[in-house]
């Protein structure tokens, strides 16, 4: 998580680079926040704050954070990322994958770091991982590489396995995960089985 925490703030930080010349002037950066977390218990919120802090910018000196949190709920993001636009923020960090889309839909201008994707190719976030494109970019956490490479440790860790279970929430990232598995499982001559989705 600490590494992740520093690669958000360091993308944060090269972001924010071009308005340099304005921040001399006194401008301070309104940075919006989407986060998955509640408002009372938010680690994400905190690792952004405490990095900024250590490269030297100053909450309310240098930017304020606007924090949009959904508290779990995933219709809400629409509505979260038009509340930021009407801000003017300067910036958005996404902080989770689900929040993504609704911050690439309602702006092509502003810039968007997502702190953490997983699939944002597959599901049209960026053009690729090399080569975003857009307004988008950030850290993937998962990828179909890392997804098959899971499956295979753990095969190499039991080798007796011939049955594997996944129990998952329905959504689009997770048939994404569940395809990417069963290809993978195949390869490893693994019986794949899954229940069905549970909530």
């Amino acid at each position: 998580m600490r590494l992740i925490g520093l690669a958000v703030v360091l993308i944060v930080s090269l972001t924010l680079t071009p308005f340099a010349g304005e921040a001399q002037s006194g401008k301070v950066y309104r940075i919006g926040v989407l986060s998955g977390n509640s408002r009372d218990d938010d680690r994400c919120l905190e690792s952004l704050r405490r990095g900024l802090g250590e490269l030297g910018y100053v909450e309310g000196k240098t930017h304020v954070l606007d924090v949009r949190w959904s508290e779990g709920q995933v219709d809400q993001w629409p509505r979260l990322t038009s509340d930021l636009l009407q801000r003017h923020v300067d910036l958005i960090v996404s902080f989770t994958t689900e929040s993504h889309p609704a911050a690439k839909q309602a702006t092509s201008t502003i810039p968007i770091v997502m702190a953490s994707s997983t699939y944002p190719v597959e599901t049209g976030i960026v053009a690729s991982l090399a080569r975003p494109g857009g307004n988008v970019t950030g850290v993937v956490g998962i990828t179909d590489h890392v997804m098959a490479k899971r499956l295979q440790l753990l095969k190499e860790a039991v080798p007796a396995a011939g049955r594997v279970t996944v129990i998952r929430l329905p959504g689009r990232i997770q048939d994404l995960h569940k395809q990417v598995l069963e290809e993978a499982a195949k390869q490893l001559s693994t019986v794949f089985h899954k229940y069905d989705d549970i909530f």
